[in-house]
């Protein structure tokens, strides 16, 4: 009987020991995945915050396209520089340009790596939702442009009638009209807050734009569908003797288009214009297996060209930067 005890003892220090491992390697699994998460963290945030500077310096560099295209005046049109898209390129092809590197030696993000693609678009070349209401006013003028529009893309007239009403009722400052007013989105896609479906909304993304002020159409980049829309009495044929014209040679005064139009059709200051002063820059980064996207709306006044607002997101991923290519 006298073993017995011996043998417990011994039994309850192996498992002590036993329970004080599995203790130990728990801890020590713990405190690495910890270690581990801390630096997924790090690594994310310090990509995330190149990308945005990269993409910062993207927009700097189409503003300066945007500047050099205000010291020569005149129309603005698709022949330009600035209305060619930048296919997806290799980061490293831009240091090489500029300083003959290939990566940046205080990068803290590899860069070798990285693809940069983007375009700038003339937002005068489709119609402004601005341009619907004035001061609490419907505009004719724009409402007849618009409901052209809607009928061409399909879109039910009984949705436009219900984005002017938004439209009206988010101007109103007094009366009955301002306490439940909507807010007035500031871009495209926040024109949900009005009452769009969806599928209203994606189908106008290509011919709307939402500007600050009013702005007419600028009938050297605006495509088919705008065109038609735009002009009052402009049937397909005359459309495409537009395009083919202004691929031949962009229109430099809205007299141009006159003379090829006719007297019949009217062309005004007004609604119509050969210049732009409002574009959207596009920004699209791919570093790795992460990809971030930006877009801002510019102003360009003379040789001043002013960012009036960014913002990030997933932006027709499924859409090449060049898509609009094919409207030339």
């Amino acid at each position: 009987m006298g073993p017995r005890p011996v043998r417990r003892e011994r039994g309850a220090a192996l498992l002590l020991a036993m329970l004080t491992v599995t203790l130990v390697a728990t801890f020590a699994a713990a405190s690495m995945w910890q270690q581990w998460r801390a630096v997924e963290i790090e690594t994310a945030e310090r990509g995330r915050v190149q990308s945005t500077w990269i993409l910062v310096g993207a927009l700097d560099w189409s503003r300066l396209i945007l500047r050099e295209d205000g010291r020569s005046g005149g129309a603005d049109h698709l022949a330009e520089p600035w209305a060619v898209p930048l296919q997806e390129a290799r980061l490293s092809t831009f240091l090489a340009a500029d300083k003959n590197v290939s990566q940046v030696d205080d990068a803290t993000t590899d860069t070798t790596e990285a693809f940069l693609s983007g375009q700038i678009s003339d937002m005068q070349g489709r119609l402004n939702l601005t341009n619907l209401v004035d001061n609490g006013n419907v505009q004719t003028l724009a409402l007849r442009q618009f409901t052209r529009l809607f009928e061409r893309l399909g879109l039910p007239l009984q949705e436009l009638s219900l984005l002017t009403d938004a439209l009206r009722r988010a101007q109103a400052t007094t009366g009955t009209d301002s306490t439940n007013a909507p807010l007035l989105p500031p871009t495209m896609s926040q024109l949900g807050w009005l009452g769009l479906a969806p599928t209203t909304v994606a189908r106008l993304a290509p011919h709307v734009t939402l500007l600050p002020v009013r702005a007419p159409v600028n009938l050297n980049t605006a495509d088919i569908d705008v065109l038609l829309a735009a002009i009052d009495g402009l049937d397909m044929a005359s459309a495409q003797k537009m395009l083919q014209a202004r691929e031949a040679r962009h229109f430099r005064t809205l007299s141009e288009v006159r003379d090829l139009l006719g007297a019949s059709i009217d062309i005004n200051e007004g609604a119509h214009a050969v210049a732009s002063s409002y574009f959207e820059v596009r920004g699209r980064l791919r570093l790795g297996d992460a990809m971030v996207d930006e877009r801002s709306l510019v102003r360009k006044q003379g040789i001043e060209v002013t960012t009036l607002w960014r913002e990030r997101g997933a932006f027709d991923r499924e859409t090449a930067p060049g898509a609009r290519e094919a409207q030339r």
